[in-house]
C-alpha cells in the first residue's frame, strides 16, 4: 500500500438477497485530502461508508487504513485506530451543553468507558480543552447553552466538535449539509476546510457547490459502482458523469 494512501478498498462489494448496493468498489483516499463521494441518490455513498467504518460487514473485497486490513475489524476499534465518522443526522445529547457535549467525548481519554457518574470537580481537567474544541468550530459563545436549543447548522458544528474530541486522523462526514440553510452551508464549510489542516477527510456531499470549493479528489458513483474519479473539473466535464449526475436535477 502507498505510504501516501490512507484508505484504500479493493473489490469492495454488499450484497441484499441478490441487490448489489455497492459493488466492487475501489477507492483510494491519499493523506491531507479533502475526498468527496458523490453520485445520484441510491447510489451507495452511505452503504460505502457504513462499510467503510464497520456498521456493514462487506460481502467481498478488503479494506486497508493505514496499512492494515481492516475488512473485519469492529467499529469500536476503527475509532481508535482514528477513524471516525460523523452521521446525516445531527447525534448530540439535547439536555447537555455544547460544553458537556464535548466533555463527554473527551471521557475516553479517562478509561475505557464513559463515566457519567464521575464527579464535577473530576472532569474540570477536561473543561480548558473542550473550550479549545468549542472555539475551533465557533461555538465558543454556545458553551453554556442547550444542544438542544441550538440551531441546526450550530448542532452540526458541535457534532464535529464532539467528533474531533476523539483525535481523529481521518474523519468521514455524511452529508454535513443536509438540511442546512444557505448561511449556515457556508459556516460549516469554512470549518470542514479549517479541521482539514492536519488530518484527512473523506465526505458524502449532494451540494456540487460546496464539492466544487472543498474536494481536492471526487470519486462518483452510480448504482454501487465507481463511475469516475478525478477533480472536480475533470469529473464536471466528464459525459457519463454529466448524464448520470449533473443532469439528473440533483444540485
Amino acid at each position: 500500500m502507498d505510504d501516501d494512501i490512507i484508505l484504500e478498498t479493493s473489490g469492495l462489494t454488499k450484497e441484499f438477497k441478490g441487490f448489489f448496493a455497492v459493488h466492487s468498489v475501489a477507492l483510494r483516499v491519499r493523506r491531507g485530502d479533502i475526498h468527496a463521494l458523490i453520485g445520484p441518490n441510491g447510489a451507495g455513498k452511505t452503504t460505502c461508508f457504513n462499510l467503510l467504518t464497520k456498521f456493514l460487514a462487506p460481502t467481498e473485497g478488503t479494506i486497508h487504513y493505514k496499512g492494515r486490513d481492516i475488512t473485519r475489524a469492529n467499529p469500536a476499534d476503527i475509532a481508535r485506530m482514528g477513524l471516525v465518522r460523523s452521521f446525516q443526522i445531527s447525534a448530540v445529547f439535547p439536555n447537555l451543553t455544547a460544553l458537556e457535549n464535548v466533555r463527554v467525548a473527551l471521557q475516553r481519554k479517562l478509561g475505557n468507558s464513559f463515566q457519567f457518574w464521575r464527579s464535577e470537580r473530576s472532569l474540570l481537567g477536561l473543561h480548558e480543552r473542550a473550550e479549545e474544541l468549542l472555539d475551533s468550530v465557533g461555538l465558543a459563545d454556545f458553551r453554556d447553552v442547550p444542544a438542544g436549543e441550538l440551531a441546526y447548522g450550530r448542532k452540526r458544528a458541535l457534532e464535529i466538535a464532539t467528533t474531533l474530541a476523539l483525535d481523529p486522523e481521518m474523519l468521514l462526514l455524511d452529508e454535513p449539509m443536509a438540511g442546512m440553510a444557505h448561511g449556515d452551508v457556508d459556516r460549516v464549510a469554512q470549518l470542514i476546510r479549517r479541521v482539514s489542516a492536519n488530518r484527512t477527510i473523506l465526505m458524502v456531499e449532494h451540494n456540487l457547490s460546496v464539492v466544487a470549493d472543498l474536494s481536492d479528489r471526487i470519486t462518483v458513483l452510480q448504482r454501487g459502482e465507481v463511475l469516475a474519479e478525478g477533480t472536480y473539473a475533470e469529473i464536471s466535464s466528464n459525459p457519463e458523469v454529466i448524464e448520470a449526475y449533473m443532469g439528473s436535477g440533483h444540485d
